[in-house]
């Protein structure tokens, strides 16, 4: 495995990536976006799961992008968009897989879903929804998220649903790839509540291809922990999924 960090995909500073190379062929790639509430965070904390994944033939790029206060709504869901065009053009141009993937955690599980549901943004990178091989959204808020609510002057507390919203788009594609939601029993209050009723809405609306995993204990609490073999659980969630829309 071999890592190769602060690569630019963008002229800003902050559009920096990582990216974690298996030795042998390269399986599929998985863009993935850390968490920090789109204020916070930063993509070295993907150094557990991106070596597991690399180990495994799989090849995870973990992108930086724009935040608060420097940025505002939807400079982070356009870098996003941006680092995933990367990753499909290195897999053009060095990799020889097909299998490309969009993942993140809290705050980046919220961009994977804006990715994932409102297809303005890839698209706007030349990217159709049908390049992409799943997404794995982790412990994100689909209504407005509480940092967009605050940029707005709103109470962060509030539930509120319109075009910020990954749930406001659910409904306007055909169809959508492969999706696993995680989510904790005890996660920040109505975190829980809120992914459940993503969950539904994608079901009464006619989807399927999607499920979710339940973790015990609080928000993002396996983020950066390991099993009893020293295996990162984060890493083992996302092989799991890759593993399992490998035919799909």
């Amino acid at each position: 495995m071999k890592r190769l960090v602060d690569l630019p995909y963008g002229e800003k500073l902050t559009q920096r990536l990582d990216l974690y190379l298996p030795d042998g062929q390269t399986e599929a790639v998985l863009v993935y976006f850390h968490g920090g509430g789109l204020d916070s965070g930063d993509k070295e904390g993907s150094l557990l799961p991106g070596t597991y994944l690399a180990e495994r033939g799989i090849a995870m790029i973990s992108a930086n992008y724009r935040m608060y206060p420097e940025a505002n709504y939807p400079d982070f869901i356009e870098d996003a968009a941006s680092a995933v065009a990367w990753a499909r053009e290195y897999m053009r141009t060095h990799l020889k897989c097909e299998r490309l993937y969009v993942g993140g955690t809290s705050a980046g599980a919220y961009l994977s879903m804006m990715l994932c549901f409102d297809p303005r943004y890839l698209s706007m990178v030349g990217i159709a929804p049908n390049d992409i091989s799943g997404y794995f959204h982790d412990a994100g808020q689909p209504t407005k998220h509480f940092r967009v609510l605050r940029a707005c002057g709103e109470n962060p507390r509030r539930v509120i649903v319109d075009e910020t919203a990954p749930m406001y788009h659910v409904g306007t594609s055909p169809s959508y790839p492969p999706m696993r939601f995680i989510i904790s029993d005890d996660d920040v209050k109505g975190r829980y509540e809120q992914t459940m009723l993503m969950l539904v809405t994608l079901s009464n609306l006619g989807y399927s291809g999607f499920d979710h995993v339940v973790m015990h204990g609080t928000h993002c609490a396996y983020w950066n922990r390991t099993d009893e073999n020293g295996d990162s659980l984060l890493g083992g969630m996302m092989l799991d999924f890759i593993r399992h829309t490998e035919n799909v």
